[in-house]
């Protein structure tokens, strides 16, 4: 893999990575600030900066400067992972080859460990066009705003700033019953009873167990902010999707462990096929 500065474009090309598809990677459900722009583009916002991605050819392009990619994007993309090599790894049958190679190009990202929490809490019996309306009104009502590409971007809101919010004062994102949830998460982070940090340091289930303990916070949502947060990629989070296509193919008595340690990345790739394939499917 190489990284190539063109200073004037403003960008970096990324040569000689694999499993690098931008469309795979912003809509397999894990992340809620990128949006595809009508030349195919992608554009977003994460770590509280904005970036443009494009591919053309065997190359990724984003926006920005070498010292800003090396800081920010290049650990956020997971870059270092050699993610073919799994994907091999995760062929272990027919249904899994097959998501595999549907998949092929997905990466998990390092986000940011509260917007992932916070994220995940609005989730919650909740589509994604709608996930990315409510989270988008959170950082416009309660983040910085920042200009980029001569429009004006927003970072996503600090947990010390929701902490001290009320539920009418998240009324107008819409988010119902989930800004209880929202704020406890966010007082817990803020006065340090819950440390994100420190949680990475654990195991993933000793992580999950602690928070389940948040009010609202249950399965789902903990073995999410558990893989997309932590980036703990032996977590396996069971949704609809998932929870149908292991009762279609695996049935009772179905082990993640046998993705180990991968368990995340094959879920994703479970995941995005299911969804992706589900009419055809019928």
């Amino acid at each position: 893999m190489q990284y190539i500065e063109h200073r004037n474009k403003d960008e970096v090309e990324i040569q000689g990575v694999s499993d690098f598809d931008l469309v795979r990677i912003f809509e397999c459900g894990q992340c809620f600030r990128w949006d595809m722009e009508p030349n195919g583009d992608y554009t977003g916002v994460a770590m509280g900066r904005a970036a443009r991605l494009r591919k053309v050819g065997e190359s990724v392009f984003i926006s920005g400067n070498l010292a800003e990619f090396e800081s920010v994007w290049q650990d956020y993309f997971d870059l270092d992972r050699d993610y073919a090599a799994i994907r091999v790894q995760q062929g272990v049958d027919d249904f899994m080859r097959q998501a595999c190679e549907f998949g092929a190009g997905i990466r998990i990202l390092r986000q940011d460990k509260w917007e992932a929490l916070c994220s995940f809490i609005i989730s919650q019996c909740n589509n994604i066009p709608r996930i990315k309306k409510i989270v988008g009104a959170l950082c416009e009502l309660y983040g910085e705003p920042f200009e980029f590409e001569d429009g004006t971007r927003y970072t996503f809101p600090s947990a010390e700033r929701i902490a001290v919010l009320t539920a009418k004062d998240l009324a107008p994102i819409k988010c119902g019953y989930r800004a209880g949830y929202i704020i406890g998460a966010a007082k817990a982070v803020a006065d340090g009873s819950l440390d994100l940090d420190a949680l990475a340091q654990l195991s993933p289930q000793d992580a999950r167990s602690e928070l389940k303990k948040l009010y609202g916070v249950g399965d789902k949502v903990a073995d999410c902010a558990v893989l997309f947060g932590l980036h703990m990629l032996d977590a396996f989070p069971r949704d609809v999707w998932i929870k149908r296509a292991i009762a279609d193919i695996y049935g009772k008595g179905f082990d993640p462990g046998i993705f180990a340690p991968y368990a995340g990345i094959a879920q994703q790739y479970m995941f995005y096929y299911i969804r992706s394939t589900a009419k055809s499917r019928l």
